[in-house]
């Protein structure tokens, strides 16, 4: 498989402050933007739908399931089982990245969001291990594969997308609505399994509760799918695929592994970005349910309350950050929540691991405040680091191989190491692990806030705009060259 090359010189020409006219700048229609935002943002709502889901009913799958084996051996199964999806994300991504560079983004993400959907849905649809014996295991790991498959090209796509719909003012704000919809979906799941663990008898959920927010899947992606065929492919695209059609004869054709290599260092910066992102993602979201249950003791129902209350404390922070760092740029934002980590990770374990109500609160709220700190700047900071040629691949593949040995692996990992060691605060230290990553990684970026994307025109909301952007760089062209002259008198 092979994704387009544009050469160096067309790929990132821009046009200087004197040539710069209307036509060379993207103009953006509004509510095709928000249109865009909310169609993509909706695919991440799924997909934690189905991430938040599964982690409040760990306990109950792995009963389920893995009958047979003691309680935290049930519960490393099926964490066990979470974390096999993401061992295929990297081939989905793949898969689904080049194909995005190649045929669209909008293509590919309609793709994308029927597949989460069916795999999420056939998990409802498995009988229990009494009934089929070790088929059901495999069944749901099966499902699971299926999902970790499709979602190797949604993150990077939808991100992707509305990178380059976004103007440059704002693409922070606006990219940070994808990570609205993640806990957004996420809230939705935990909110549905909570009811029905409030409601129902135990032996009722163990029987056939837990099947019913599987079955949702079905319209919601339904609705999703529909949404999504509706809009059109992104501005940046469009523009590559003119260029592409006017080089037709003379571009080469990138081969994926040639693609790799020559961005490694680009590639390399986004797995390090997304493993401080997803590890403490992860362990906020679907370790620490468990975590709070299994090892701290506490009843099911009130760990899951807990965890449900920070993630909607978190999702307007996660808005407020992706504004802000349209203003100050991501590198400080995306250092802060690093630093944050390495100081505050062992304090926040100690006041979870108190017992007293509130002191866990605040140790969870510790957590979820310097998580917005990625969540608010990452969709804008990740698809910045590559050009639009190979934007949708180098991202997928990048923020998958880093979630699948890092991201998702967080639960399975954490849950082993406690049980080994017998030491509660080892989610601690492997936070404080992903803070040291995260910060040197962040310190290699250059700052991307209110420039256009690489390979792109400048975008803008409005023709004033425009003129304005015209002006203001021809007022900088101008003054700087006075410089010099001034300089030596």
């Amino acid at each position: 498989m092979s994704t387009g090359s544009i050469p160096n010189n067309q790929n990132n020409h821009k046009p200087s402050a004197q040539e710069l006219t209307v036509s060379d700048i993207t103009i953006v229609d509004r509510k095709l933007l928000k249109r865009a935002v909310g169609a993509a943002a909706l695919g991440n709502t799924m997909e934690w739908f189905d991430f938040g889901v599964y982690s409040y009913l760990a306990v109950i799958i792995g009963k389920v399931f893995f009958p047979d084996a003691s309680g935290a051996a049930q519960l490393i199964a099926s964490f066990g089982t979470f974390a096999a999806a993401f061992l295929v994300r990297p081939i989905g991504g793949m898969v689904f990245g080049p194909l995005g560079d190649r045929f669209g983004r909008q293509k590919i993400l309609a793709l994308t969001m029927i597949m989460m959907s069916i795999g999420t849905f056939c998990i409802g649809l498995i009988p229990d291990y009494g009934s089929i014996g070790i088929a059901a295991p495999i069944l749901l790991l099966v499902a699971r594969l299926v999902q970790g498959f499709s979602t190797g090209g949604e993150y990077g796509g939808a991100a992707t997308f509305i990178a380059e719909y976004s103007t440059d003012k704002r693409r922070g704000f606006m990219g940070s609505w994808l990570e609205f919809g993640t806990l957004g979906g996420y809230l939705l799941g935990a909110s549905l399994v909570t009811l029905m663990t409030a409601l129902l008898p135990e032996q009722a959920m163990l029987d056939w509760g837990w099947r019913i927010p599987f079955f949702l899947a079905a319209p919601l992606g339904i609705f999703g799918l529909y949404i999504r065929l509706k809009l059109e492919e992104t501005p940046a695209f469009k523009e590559h695929m003119e260029k592409q059609d006017a080089l037709e004869h003379s571009k080469p054709q990138l081969g994926l592994l040639k693609m790799l290599h020559q961005n490694r260092n680009q590639i390399l910066k986004c797995m390090g970005l997304v493993l401080l992102f997803n590890v403490s993602n992860y362990m906020l979201t679907s370790y620490m349910p468990s975590y709070l249950t299994s090892v701290l003791g506490m009843s099911e129902l009130t760990g899951l309350l807990l965890v449900m209350v920070i993630m909607f404390v978190m999702m307007p922070l996660t808005l407020m950050w992706g504004h802000w760092t349209d203003r100050i740029g991501r590198r400080p934002v995306i250092a802060l929540g690093a630093i944050g980590l390495l100081l505050l990770s062992i304090p926040s374990f100690m006041l979870i691991g108190s017992g007293n109500l509130l002191a866990v609160f605040a140790g969870l709220a510790v957590l979820g405040i310097l998580h917005t700190c990625f969540s608010g700047t990452m969709p804008a900071t990740l698809p910045a680091l590559f050009t639009t040629h190979i934007r949708y691949s180098a991202l997928a593949i990048g923020f998958n191989l880093s979630v699948s040995l890092f991201g998702g692996t967080t639960p399975l990992v954490t849950a082993w190491l406690v049980d080994t060691t017998q030491n509660v605060m080892m989610p601690a230290y492997y936070m404080m692990g992903a803070g040291v990553i995260g910060l040197i990684t962040v310190l290699t970026l250059r700052e991307t806030a209110q420039k256009p994307l690489s390979g792109s025109s400048p975008t803008v909301a409005s023709h004033a705009e425009a003129h304005r952007l015209i002006d203001r760089l021809r007022k900088q062209r101008a003054k700087k060259s006075r410089m010099p002259q001034t300089a030596s008198e």
